[in-house]
């Protein structure tokens, strides 16, 4: 119900503020388990991708979003409730590994949720190397992959900015791309993981048009 209300509220007036242009929204599957793949450019984009898909889109958020205690802490945790937000702990292997299988159980239930593949926000505005993770998330439960490109974003709240300013953004969602379950053998779903996350960020940079870098975007500096 709140999420309905939320979606209710905020989508016609996101659209009447921002005025944002989407493109492919028939590409995304309306019902059954999705993987949303998408370039990363502000902490906005988890609230813009869910706001114009067709569908319900979960994202990762930090556990403290959901903490918080005052009205302040309150209107948080129920924004990010309602935008169907999965809250988990960062900073260790472990907890990395947790937010895959949280990701993972959202996609068992038939859901959609949303990945970075970049892993962190890009602060200068190119594409970095994808992290395997959605792959190994695409393997494991069989779904396919929407890539998505988002962009101006960067625009509504630069890095370092609290308040949002009123730029257009561009959201277009691909053709998605479907994975098999490699066979047995570590080294050799290691491989496929590689090729098909190589494949996911082919895909986001044909979408995006970004200038593309061979690194791996660097997490400790983004945080």
């Amino acid at each position: 119900m709140l999420h309905t209300t939320v979606r209710l509220v905020l989508v016609p007036l996101a659209r009447l503020v921002y005025r944002p242009v989407i493109e492919g929204r028939e590409n995304v599957p309306r019902s059954g388990p999705v993987i949303l793949a998408a370039n990363h450019l502000s902490f906005i984009d988890s609230v813009v991708i869910p706001l114009v898909a067709p569908r319900p889109v979960a994202f990762l958020a930090k556990a403290e979003y959901f903490q918080g205690r005052g009205v302040k802490g309150w209107l948080t945790r129920r924004f990010f409730t309602a935008i169907d937000a999965v809250p988990v702990e960062r900073g260790t292997h472990r907890a990395a590994q947790a937010s895959l299988e949280a990701a993972r159980d959202v996609l068992a239930r038939g859901g959609a949720f949303g990945i970075y593949p970049e892993g962190t926000r890009s602060r200068d505005g190119r594409l970095y190397r994808g992290r395997t993770g959605v792959a190994w998330l695409a393997l494991t439960s069989g779904a396919p992959v929407v890539p998505v490109a988002v962009l101006g974003t960067d625009r509504i709240q630069p890095v370092g900015t609290r308040l949002p300013r009123i730029r257009r953004v561009t959201v277009r969602f691909g053709t998605p791309l479907h994975f098999a379950q490699p066979s047995s053998g570590t080294q050799r779903a290691a491989q496929a993981r590689r090729v098909a996350t190589d494949q996911v960020m082919d895909a986001i940079h044909a979408l995006s048009g970004q200038e593309r870098t061979a690194d791996y975007n660097d997490l400790s500096a983004a945080a």
